[in-house]
Order: structure tokens, then sequence, then C-alpha cells
């Protein structure tokens, strides 16, 4: 996927589909307290009524539907090896 498939207006595009009458707003733009990923909350008003979704910059530069992986703390159980 290119850079230009990532960005935010083609991900909008993409999962609002606006159509030729449809007009976009981003309601919020901002990045969240918890690990500065940035975000936008961006809304569709169509002739079938309004649509919103949230968008998150990745650190590639892209943007997704969905946050960011974080590396976070995380718990794994390893085998104890016999001898």
């Amino acid at each position: 996927m290119n850079a230009l498939d990532r960005s935010l207006h083609h991900q909008v595009e993409k999962w609002l589909a606006p159509g030729p009458q449809g007009q976009i707003r981003v309601v919020e733009f901002g990045h969240r307290r918890r690990d500065g990923t940035r975000y936008a909350h961006v809304e569709a008003s169509t002739t079938h009524g309004a649509r919103a979704i949230f968008f998150f910059r990745h650190l590639d530069g892209g943007w997704c539907v969905f946050p960011p992986h974080a590396g976070g703390p995380s718990m794994a159980a390893h085998p104890l090896m016999c001898s």
C-alpha cells in the first residue's frame, strides 16, 4: 500500500464515501493523552443521513480506522525446561 492509499483524504473517501452531494466535516482533531497518538473524528453528511468515524495516525505517517499497537506491558507464559 503506498502513501497515498493511507492518506487521511483517501481513508475518508474509502470508509465514509460521501458522494458528490455529501459534505465532510472534521469534528475533532487531537491526540490521545495515553500515548500521544494523533486522531481525527470525521463526519460525512449524505442524503441518507450522517455517519462519523475516528481515524488514527500511525508511526509510518498513514491513517487507519484502528489505533496503532501500543507496545505496553504484556505477560507471556514460558514452559519450564526440564534437565
